[in-house]
């Protein structure tokens, strides 16, 4: 009888391993290179499927947004500009610092200057009529009325007899400031004062309404970038709500003791059709043709001030809504 022991099985084994390692590792060649060959053909085939890519197409910097929104633009304006007062950017600009007549829009500021040294709730007597018995819009000789009361009828009717009755009765309160000012004149001072903080350099008053001083002469000077700047101090200002009701067609208003009853109806025709109109002034005389300044919210908190100069007393209105809607043009698409 024979008997296999482990030594003697051994050898076998060891002999048996070589030929299963090659053959593994045989087989092991064959199936990397199957694979490599695999993926090859995968990404090959991906790669000639893959769909075109489409150009990115440029975005235009606001800039070049503006200028091709206000290409085709015709206004009758001698000058216009239109400010985004949140970026601090123009987006458009025609003969911006030619200085023009500035006609009523000088009542912005006076009603400015005045509320700095009278409150809202001071009550001043009316010193003569404003208007001929049995007008609609008329302060009578008289009556008690509070100096918000007399801003809000002199700056919505364009009243250049409330415009002279504001300076006088802030006249001393003023001079106190100004001691060299000439009587009846401290108002003017103020508002020319305001005007060189500001760094105005084309704008100055001869006086509180804006009215022609002769034929020759106007009553005040300016440009467009000027009145914008003082547009923009004055809706930023501490006083800001004194302005309130020129976004308004029209205002009811009554005297402090309920006597006296009054309507103005806005000059600015175009204040229905300025959507976030915040405030507002127009002016018309003989040498300044016709004025309109408003400064508007294009979104909450986005501010806009657009200015036209020396245009038509219908013309203005006209103007001012092509430059609002070219306004909300562009910064539309810079959202």
């Amino acid at each position: 009888m024979e008997i296999w022991t482990t030594q003697e099985t051994a050898p076998l084994s060891e002999r048996e391993l070589p030929q299963k390692t090659e053959k593994t590792a045989a087989i092991r060649t064959l199936s990397f290179a199957l694979l490599t060959l695999t993926l090859v053909t995968v990404a090959f085939e991906y790669k000639s499927t893959e769909l075109p890519v489409e150009p990115r197409t440029a975005v235009a910097s606001p800039a070049v947004a503006a200028e091709k929104i206000f290409a085709d633009l015709s206004h009758s304006a001698k000058s216009a500009i239109v400010i985004d007062l949140k970026d601090n950017a123009t987006l458009y600009a025609y003969n911006p610092d030619v200085q023009l007549p500035l006609a009523s829009l000088v009542k912005i500021p006076l009603a400015l200057v005045v509320s700095e040294v009278l409150s809202p709730d001071t009550i001043v007597t009316i010193p003569r009529d404003t208007a001929p018995q049995g007008s609609i819009e008329r302060l009578a000789k008289g009556e008690k009325w509070r100096i918000q009361d007399i801003i809000d009828f002199t700056l919505v009717a364009s009243s250049n007899a409330g415009a002279e009755i504001l300076a006088e009765a802030a006249d001393s309160a003023i001079r106190a400031r100004y001691p060299d000012a000439p009587a009846g004149s401290a108002a003017v001072w103020r508002m020319n004062d305001v005007a060189r903080e500001l760094g105005l350099t084309h704008t100055y008053f001869l006086n509180v309404s804006g009215l022609d001083e002769s034929t020759t002469l106007s009553g005040a000077y300016g440009s467009a970038r000027d009145i914008a700047t003082l547009y923009a101090y004055a809706v930023s200002s501490s006083q800001s709500s004194i302005f309130n009701e020129t976004a308004e067609s029209g205002i009811i208003l009554k005297s402090s003791n309920g006597k006296g009853r009054t309507v103005a109806y806005n000059t600015n025709e175009a204040v229905r059709d300025i959507p976030g109109l915040i405030m507002g002034k127009t002016g018309i005389t003989d040498l300044a043709g016709g004025n309109l300044a408003v400064v508007f919210d294009v979104a909450p908190a986005h501010p806009v001030v657009a200015v036209v100069l020396g245009s038509t007393r219908e013309g203005r209105f006209k103007d001012m809504k092509q430059l609002v809607e070219r306004a909300r043009q562009i910064i539309s698409m810079e959202r």
